[in-house]
Parts: structure tokens; C-alpha cells; sequence
């Protein structure tokens, strides 16, 4: 079930399957999410937990016993419980159930909660283990973004300026055995600040920055220097993804706190590359923020 908000006549609808953000729009109607046209993707913003990309097969070990794990988890298949909700704000919670329990064997709780403010949309994570031993997990976000944003445009039309420089330097994805590999790296064409966006480098799907300096990332127009900013105060890598070709018109910014699996990772699901340790009883929040600028 899609939900409303809006704020200073900006409007954002938002889902009980999967509190996925289905869409984010000006007050003048302009769209900035995408669309979900299964034709490319049909998702629009799904909620990575308790793994970012895929395991080895399928199947990952949890206390011992192996586990079928759907790619970035299962948030996006759960239906999510509404507990707080305002003209601008919504909560949404999951809880471990049955159907959690097929591919991850651990008491949680999983809430992500909305707040529209104008062209700024903060959306705050929260993870709470409620088991009687330490929980192991992944968190991301996977907003998609209209591009082009305005017509005309399309992806090499545009750019990504971080808030720092950085290194450029990303882990190519072996689409053959859908895997990283630490020894596999690609250094972006970028200038500072800035990598302009091509079609060539979504080649092997994603491109993977382990660590950024920044915590804020914007995808702009590079004339009119229109678009969205993403801030992540709270996750250490950066995805960027679209599907090769470049025909579909749309480009995913994925902060996250874990990724898909490495060629030198074993099939221990604790084990895995960026993995977070949350102890009993504990909690952790993560921030995001998507802002319009117009």
C-alpha cells in the first residue's frame, strides 16, 4: 500500500512492501525517483538488509547451518508495519517472523522512518538485535533517479561531485562469477571532485567505492547543475549503478555498510566483507538524506 507525504507542496509516496520510496516529486511535478518500468528495474528504492549485494550461490552459513539468502536480503518481499505517521513523517517497522527466519535465523527489529521536509527527504535507519547473541548484518539504500531528470538529457549528460576529492579508485564486479575481487580495480576518469559519468564504465555492472572520503554526493546536470545530493553520514562505501548499455533512464546512488561477495571471502555469513556486529540487545541508527536541488 503506497502512503503520501507532503510538505510546502512536495510529495512523496512511500510503501508498506518494502517501506520502499516510490517516488519524490517538486511542486512544479517533476519527478526525481524512478518509475519501477520492469522493462529496466522494477524497483525504486529498496531497503538492503541483512545483506548488501549477493552471496555465493545463493546460500550463506549462519550459527553453523546453511541459509538461502535472496540478493540484498529480503526487506524488499516484506510487508512493513506502519507505527508513526504525520502530514510529513512516516515510521515504518519489520520484526523477525516466520518468513524472516527461512534465510536468517536471528530475533530483530528493523524500523526506517521518513521525514519530508521541502526538497529535503531524511530517511533514519534503526536495527535493534533482540536475540540473545551477537547479530551479523549488512544495511544499505538503493534510491533510483530519474535521468534524464530534464529532457534531453541522458547519462552522459551529467556528473557526480562528491565533497571532497577522492581516489576514484573502484573494485570491478566479475559478472561471470558475480563477485569482487580486491586484486581487480579500476581508476575512474575523474577530475577532484568530479567523475563524469560514462556509458562504458556500468560495463560490469556496479561501480564500487570501498571507502569515500566524502559523505555527500551529487548528480547533476554538468551545465545546468540541476539535480539530486545524497548524504550519508553513516555508510562507508558508495555504489553507483545503472544497467549497461545505457538505455535504461535511470541512475542508482547506494550508500552502504557491506557488499556483494568477494572472490577471497568464504561462505561464513559473519565473515563477510564489511560485515556489522551488533551485540544483544543492542541498536544502531543510520542517516540519509536526499535532497532536490532545483
Amino acid at each position: 500500500m503506497q502512503i503520501k507525504l507532503q510538505s510546502n507542496d512536495y510529495h512523496v509516496l512511500v510503501n508498506t512492501l518494502g517501506a520502499e520510496l516510490n517516488s519524490y516529486s517538486s511542486p512544479e511535478g517533476k519527478e526525481y525517483i524512478w518509475n519501477s518500468d520492469p522493462t529496466y528495474w522494477l524497483r525504486s528504492s529498496p531497503l538492503l538488509f541483512p545483506a548488501v549485494g549477493n552471496v555465493r550461490n545463493g546460500e550463506t552459513v549462519i550459527k553453523d547451518h546453511i541459509y538461502q539468502m535472496p540478493k540484498h536480503g529480503f526487506c524488499k518481499e516484506s510487508e512493513f508495519e506502519v507505527t508513526k505517521q504525520t502530514e510529513n513523517s512516516i515510521t515504518f517497522l519489520l520484526k523477525a517472523n516466520e518468513e524472516t527466519q527461512k534465510h536468517y535465523p536471528y530475533h530483530f527489529e528493523l524500523r526506517l522512518a521518513y521525514h519530508l521536509n521541502g526538497s529535503t527527504l531524511s530517511m533514519d535507519y534503526r536495527v535493534t538485535n533482540k536475540d540473545s547473541e551477537t547479530m551479523y548484518y549488512h544495511i544499505g539504500a538503493h534510491p533510483g533517479f530519474m535521468c534524464p531528470v530534464n529532457p534531453g538529457e541522458n547519462i552522459e549528460n551529467c556528473i557526480l561531485r562528491f565533497e571532497k576529492e577522492e581516489n576514484f579508485i573502484s573494485y570491478e564486479y566479475d559478472i561471470k562469477n558475480l563477485e569482487f575481487n580486491f586484486e581487480h580495480k579500476v581508476q575512474q576518469k575523474a577530475e577532484g571532485n568530479t567523475l563524469p559519468l560514462t556509458i562504458p564504465m556500468f560495463d560490469q555492472d556496479a561501480v564500487f567505492f570501498e571507502k569515500t572520503n566524502s559523505h555527500r554526493v551529487s548528480f547533476l546536470n554538468a551545465v545546468t547543475e540541476k539535480g539530486v545530493s545524497v548524504y550519508y553520514p553513516d555508510f562507508e562505501s558508495l555504489a553507483i549503478w545503472t544497467p549497461a548499455g545505457g538505455k535504461a533512464p535511470f541512475l542508482c546512488l547506494e550508500p552502504w555498510n557491506g557488499s556483494a561477495i568477494f572472490h577471497q571471502d568464504d561462505d561464513v555469513f559473519a565473515h563477510k566483507h564489511g560485515i556489522i556486529a551488533l551485540e544483544a540487545g543492542k541498536e544502531a541508527t543510520y542517516h540519509l538524506e536526499i535532497s532536490l536541488i532545483e
